[in-house]
This record gives C-alpha cells, structure tokens and sequence, in this order.
C-alpha cells in the first residue's frame, strides 16, 4: 500500500502547505504552524548510519536499550525495526512560536544533545538527508492540526505494514516517538539524551530522554499469576512486615515495578474494563475525532478538542489497566488461618461494635463494602496478627483499639 505524502496529508485535514524546501534550507516563516520532513520516495530499508549511532552511543553514557548499555549493531537493529518502507513522511513537528525558528534549532541540534531543538532526534542517526524536503503549514492550532496529520497519516499505513512493527498500537512516522494527545511508542530506549545543563543549574529535573518509551500493550486475558507464595505475609505476630513481591528481577537499570495485588475477580474485572476500552469506547472516540475533523477548522471546533480530551483520558486509563495487569500478583482468598493475611477475611471488635474485614491490594479497596486494602492504616496494623491480639491505630481524634476476634 502506498502511503500519504506530507502535501497530501496537508490537503487532507484542511492546510494549505508552503514548500518545499530541501534539508538544510531556511523555511520562510515566522508564524505558529506544522513542518515535515518528507522523502521524495520510499526506502525500503532503513538508512541508519553506523559510525553516527556509535558517536551517540559514546556521547551519552546514561543512554540504555531495553535497560542495558547497547552495542551499535543492538540499536541500529532497534531504529530500523521502526522505518515505514512504503511510506514518505519522516517525522511531523508543530510550533507554536516560528516555523523557521524550529526548523533551524532542528538542523542545528546533534544526535544526542537536548538543545536547542530534540524533537525528531531519530533523523540524524540516518545515512543522509540530502535527499529529504521539507513542508510547512501556518495555524493557529498547532496542535491540534498536528494530532490531525499524525492521524491521517496512521489511516495511510497498511495493517502489514503496522503489524510489523515493534510497537503496532502506535503507529506514527519514523522520527515521532509519541502523539500530542501523550500516546509514547514502545521503542525501549531511555536516557537518551545528554543532561539539559541549564535545568541542571537551575536545579530543576532533567527530563529529556529520560524515559522514551511506554510500557508494550499486553492483550487483555493474559495476566501474569504470580503463584500464591509470591503474596504478603507477616512473619511475627507483634511486628507485622508490610507486603513484598517476588515477581522476579527488573532489567539492569530499571526500578522494579511495584506489584499490584488483584483477587480472581479483580483481574476479570480489570481485564473485562481493558477490553470495553479498547475495544468499544476506543473505536468510538476515534470515529468522533474524524467526524470532528471534517467540520473544518481545527482551531475553533469544540466537538474535536472535546473528543481528543477523551481521548487523552481514555489512552491514560487503558495504560494504567495495562501497567497493573502486567505487574500483577494474585491474591487467593484464605480460609481460617493463625494470621491475618493478604486474602484472609477478619472479624474484630471496637468499641463494643463489630466489623468484617477482608485484606486487599489498593486496587479493590471498598472500606464501605468490609474491602479493606492492607496498606491503609487498620490494615497495616491488622496484618499478621492472631485470633485475641489487640492492635491500636492512631486516627486524627484519637487511637482507636480493635480485639481480633475471628480470622475466616
């Protein structure tokens, strides 16, 4: 399948673009708007240059694939993985300052640095862009034009071509590592980028290439069980230990992710939500947004910005799903027992009241349903402890005091 040229796209989503002009050249603008970088015909490799992907292997010590130090060939491997053979359009970049402004810090910035323009960072790892052009449109909605052309252009793209791609769920052009709307292809290099000295003398946190990549989407059904000895327990009745996961080692160089506890139900649950969002609500909000773009203008249609804002919140829950479910350690509901559990059901007594617990992850946490997460302050001073044990938890009006009458 032939893919979308830049102008083509342009046309598409209502821009009239200037150009082009080949790499290198100054672009004649000085307004906010969209610019491409746009080859005058496919490749069906990856022109990615060894020597220049050594140099910034060398240049940024910090930087890591797939949480380890790279050989060249390793990276090499990784950029080409991502190169669109039937497609033209290189990468895609807004401003909402000057056009040839941007368009200059691009040319000016080196593989690897953070300043003055590191967007589209990929291109300078290729062989050569003599044979590149650039386009340009003007707007006053930058933005929201940009999430249009990534857009058109991800409809131009054959489902092969998608599919074989590291990361098919986010299909965007060569030199895009993520969408306006935060959608961050899973590319699996971090810390790509050398320090911003100026963040740094200012004493703010660095941020460039710091992380690059999002977690891979894993299909609903398929959550990791860890087996039931993975779960929390106290080893002592007095000095109740707080949970911790044995779900295995994290790469060199990453942090490990946190676990999330889930009952049986809680994974169903979560799963069946996965799978309304993805495929339910998804479709239809992208439907909505391409409904909404061809109203017209972009930078005065309320039914497009109100679609991609949920879009955006709707891609940030189908994230969060994901991330728990790939992390998750599932809790088995406990019958009887000396000690309160992850999984145990409590009954205990305070101020002449009774109250049924069960011991959860955060996750399931429902204190008016007795769903009592073990990290909350009764919970932390619950667990591990036996039938007659008595536990004082400090509240804003004063310690509270619980008797362990039943463990379930």
């Amino acid at each position: 399948m032939k893919g979308y040229t830049a102008s083509e796209i342009f046309r598409a989503i209502g821009l009239v673009a200037d150009g082009p002009v080949v790499w290198g050249s100054p672009v004649r603008s000085g307004k906010p708007g969209l610019y491409v970088v746009d080859l005058v015909a496919p490749l069906p490799r990856a022109p990615v240059d060894a020597s220049l992907v050594g140099r910034w292997i060398e240049r940024v010590p910090t930087l890591t694939l797939d949480g380890h130090r790279p050989a060249g060939k390793e990276l090499m491997a990784r950029l080409a993985a991502f190169w669109l053979p039937d497609q033209t359009v290189l990468y895609a970049g807004m401003t909402a300052g000057s056009i040839g402004g941007r368009v200059a810090a691009l040319y000016a910035t080196p593989l690897g640095d953070p300043r003055p323009h590191a967007g589209g960072h990929w291109l300078r790892a290729l062989r050569s862009l003599e044979g590149t052009r650039i386009w340009w449109a003007e707007t006053s909605a930058p933005e929201e034009y940009l999430d249009a052309f990534l857009g058109a252009f991800a409809e131009g793209v054959s489902a092969e071509t998608s599919a074989a791609l590291p990361d098919p769920t986010v299909v965007v052009p060569f030199a895009n590592l993520q969408t306006p709307t935060g959608l961050r292809r899973d590319h699996g290099i971090a810390s790509f980028l050398l320090p911003d000295l100026r963040q740094v003398a200012a004493g703010q946190p660095v941020g460039a290439g710091k992380g690059g990549s999002r977690p891979a989407v894993r299909p609903a059904g398929k959550a990791t069980r860890a087996p039931r000895s993975a779960g929390p327990a106290a080893t002592s009745a007095r000095s109740p230990r707080a949970p911790r996961a044995s779900t295995g080692t994290a790469a060199p160089g990453r942090p490990t992710p946190e676990p999330t506890y889930l009952s049986t139900d809680g994974i169903a649950s979560h799963e069946a939500e996965l799978l309304e969002l993805t495929e339910t609500q998804r479709p239809e909000v992208i439907a909505r947004i391409r409904a909404a773009r061809e109203l017209g203008d972009l930078s005065e249609n309320a039914d497009y910005e109100a679609a991609r804002k949920e879009q955006s919140l709707l891609e940030g829950r189908i994230q969060t799903i994901e991330q728990m479910l790939r992390n998750v350690v599932v809790v088995e509901a406990t019958t009887g027992g000396e000690r309160i559990t992850l999984g145990s059901t409590a009954t205990v007594e305070t101020d002449g009241r009774t109250h049924t617990y069960t011991m959860v992850g955060p996750a399931e946490a429902q204190p008016r349903e007795g769903r009592l997460s073990f990290t909350s302050p009764i919970g932390k001073a619950l667990m591990g402890r036996g039938v007659g044990d008595d536990v004082v938890v400090q509240a804003p009006r004063g310690d509270v005091h619980y008797r362990i009458k039943e463990i379930h």
